[in-house]
This record gives C-alpha cells, structure tokens and sequence, in this order.
C-alpha cells in the first residue's frame, strides 16, 4: 500500500474544520460504541488523539478529566481551542507523539489511525504514553467499508474511488500484543441520495487520499450514472462501514 500523504490528510480534514459537526454521525456513533467497552471508571488525564473539533474532547472536559486535545490538522485545531474542549492542545501526528512516556490513564483515537502510515507504530506511539494501569481505546476503519460507494463508481470508471482500509484479521493481529479486546461491526448510514452520501464523506474531510484517486471533475453526467447504479434500499441510498473497536489495557 502506497503511503499516505498524510498533507493532504491535513488539508482535506482542515477543510473539513468549520462544518465537520454538521457531518459527524459515523463519529458521534462510533463514539458511543467505543465509550460503551471502557471500563467503568474515572480517567484523571485523558489524550483525545485526532480530536477533530473536539466532540469526545468536550465529554472528557465535562466529565471532569484534565484533557489534551491533539491533532495532525492545525485548523482542527484551531476549532477545537474556540470550542474550548480540552486544557491543552497539541498540533502533531500520531506516529510520532511529542509526548513524554506514561503520562494518561486514558488514550482515545477515534476513526483517526485509518490515516496512519503503520498501524503497529501508531498503537506503539499510543500505548507509549498511556500509564501502567491505564487504557488505550480507539476506532479504525476496517477493509470491506463503503461498498455501495464503490459498487456505484464501477459504473462510471474503473478508477478507484475510496481509501483502502485494513482486514479486520490484520487489525486483530496488531493487537495481538496486548491484554485487549476487540470487534468488526458494521454501521449503515442512510442518504436521500448518491450525492448527499458522497457530501456526507467530503463534510467530515473523509474524501479520497490514498494514491491512484481520480482528479476527474463530478459531472451532471457521471453524477446521474452514479445515482442509478447506488444499490438503494426502501428509497435510500445506504453508506456501510466496518467499524473495527480495540481497547487495550496497558498492565
């Protein structure tokens, strides 16, 4: 797999900065699943890595946890420090942490990895500076997802048309290492049509970063074809994701 261009991860997610929470479903649920498998317990200091605008970042803050809010976007950034969401902001990318060892009792990335180069050396960096004792949570993305996507663009060209995403088998294994458990479950997302899903990916800077993406313009003509070929349910047109959900516990 090509590596990612992790400027333009930046740029598409900075883009993404001001509206982000107008297309954030997949991470409001994403979230409340990975929330669910924590341990019942306080978390004294708290990491949000890939913070976005700071959604999760603010439900630490409130629920009483010293937050640090980092992402690899400065202008996420930005909008998470005007939403005030955490108590310190760190503008970095999660394969290289400028973080000492061993300082939170809770790490948590949520649907940010999947824009990592090396998921072993993200968790590294992760469980790095999680404490003994504490907890590293997070999300990914996991091969299989945004089927309909893709199925739709097949009718239009032969170019590929979404980001390319680990097996769940690979991402087991990642955690292999660790006292963890883990799970693949889909999540389906439901649009009145092809191209209010497509905007719902572009809202949240999701859009198409591997290598090989098409620079073609989104005509009326290939969005028509794109339309007709979406597999529609009930009059809808469905976005599947394979939410994979790993928790950690660092001994």
């Amino acid at each position: 797999m090509a590596p990612v261009n992790k400027q333009a991860v930046a740029a598409a997610f900075g883009r993404a900065a001001s509206h982000y929470q107008q297309h954030d479903e997949l991470q409001r649920r994403s979230a409340q699943r990975l929330l669910a498998e924590l341990p019942a317990r306080t978390f004294s200091r708290v990491l949000d890595a890939g913070c976005g605008p700071g959604t999760v970042s603010r439900y630490w803050k409130n629920s009483g946890s010293e937050v640090t809010a980092l992402d690899l976007s400065s202008q996420m950034l930005r909008q998470a420090r005007l939403n005030q969401v955490a108590h310190h902001y760190v503008a970095a990318d999660i394969e290289a942490l400028p973080l000492a060892d061993a300082q939170f009792d809770l790490v948590w990335s949520n649907l940010a990895v999947q824009w990592c180069d090396d998921l072993n050396a993200a968790l590294d960096e992760l469980y790095r500076v999680v404490r003994p004792g504490g907890v590293l949570a997070f999300t990914t993305l996991a091969a299989g997802s945004l089927p309909e996507l893709n199925q739709a663009w097949q009718a239009v060209d032969d170019r590929p048309h979404a980001n390319r995403f680990l097996t769940g088998e690979t991402l087991c294994t990642a955690l292999s290492r660790w006292q963890s458990h883990s799970r693949v479950e889909s999540i389906t997302l439901s649009f009145p049509d092809a191209l209010s899903a497509m905007r719902s990916l572009k809202g949240i800077g999701a859009t198409h970063l591997h290598e090989g993406r098409s620079a073609q313009l989104l005509t009326r003509g290939r969005l028509r074809a794109l339309q007709l070929a979406w597999p529609q349910q009930a009059g809808v047109c469905p976005l599947t994701y394979h939410l994979f959900w790993g928790v950690i516990e660092r001994v």
